[in-house]
């Protein structure tokens, strides 16, 4: 296959990059270099297999030649970023997923569009089922993320129902692993960079809000079987073991051997944080045969190991 990866100079991206290669795939990256880093494709560049273009998805563009598949991952991710770069986040959301669906229906190509956990908001149901819509607030500081993704759904689903066209729809839950920008502020970066420092991790609040973390290559695996299936609705892929954010810098510190211990901070969260993050995944195990596998102390030594150039 020929495939096509927005975002693929990201986190995300780069691993999808490699994994496609890795099957004998070509691949085609895209990023405007907004969060993406060349640093993190700089080991596929000699890849015959491989070319990567700088470029605005949100802007018109064009591509030459066939395309099998379209992975549309473009976008800020974490809350530092899309809160610095709202009308950027939105117009990704909006235009660059308009523009890529465009291409895909040109090409005769399957698209998988990337979704997130953040479409349920704070939610009020737990787990988070795929059925469940949802506790947003349109008007919130988040809500530049949150309704980019949500409108991005409904754009996606419109071009398979109005044009015949494949698609996909991952959801995905909060994925730690090699390439994260460490200094993007989610709670993965942050705590492993602080332990690999000797310091105290930083908690806000009182430390029991909950969060499930799965690593990247249990992401990737679920995203590829995803893209092979026939399944048009969401699907959430996220790992379902929850942990409060104490028990978070417990193991964190224990992976890493920092005996600084952690350190409370009053809350400062951004408004909207949700409370619980966990998914239901029967939705993954019935349509794709898919769980995640990779322990969590495994993924966060893997993790810790790539950080340890940053301290």
């Amino acid at each position: 296959m020929r495939v096509l990866i927005t975002g693929g100079a990201g986190f995300i991206g780069s691993h999808l990059s490699e994994s496609f290669l890795e099957d004998g795939h070509q691949v085609l990256a895209i990023d405007n270099l907004l969060t993406g880093n060349e640093k993190n494709i700089q080991h596929l560049q000699d890849n015959p297999n491989f070319e990567y273009r700088n470029l605005n998805v949100s802007d018109p563009f064009d591509i030459e030649g066939p395309l099998d598949a379209i992975l549309h991952f473009a976008s800020p991710a974490s809350p530092p970023h899309y809160l610095q770069m709202p009308i950027e986040t939105l117009r990704v959301g909006a235009m660059g997923t308009y523009n890529c669906l465009e291409i895909a229906r040109a090409k005769g190509a399957h698209f998988l569009v990337a979704s997130t956990s953040e479409i349920y908001g704070d939610p009020l149901e737990h787990p988070q089922k795929e059925t469940y819509y949802g506790n947003v607030n349109s008007v919130g500081v988040r809500s530049v993320y949150d309704e980019a993704k949500r409108y991005a759904e409904s754009m996606t689903i419109a071009y398979n129902r109005t044009y015949g066209l494949p698609t996909r729809i991952v959801r995905i839950f909060n994925t730690y692993g090699p390439r994260m920008n460490h200094e993007d502020g989610r709670v993965v970066p942050n705590f492993i960079v602080q332990a690999l420092r000797k310091k105290p991790l930083t908690i806000y609040g009182k430390g029991d809000q909950t969060r499930s973390f799965q690593y990247v290559d249990d992401l990737v695996r679920g995203i590829r079987l995803l893209l092979d299936s026939d399944y048009i609705y969401p699907v959430n892929i996220g790992n379902p073991v929850e942990h409060t954010i104490s028990e978070f810098a417990e193991i964190v510190n224990e992976v890493v051997n920092n005996e600084a211990g952690v350190i409370y901070q009053p809350d400062e969260r951004v408004a909207g944080d949700p409370e619980r993050r966990r998914p239901a995944i029967q939705r993954a195990k019935e349509e794709l045969g898919w769980e995640p596998a990779v322990d969590l102390r495994e993924g966060l030594e893997k993790t810790a190991a790539y950080f340890r150039e940053w301290v």
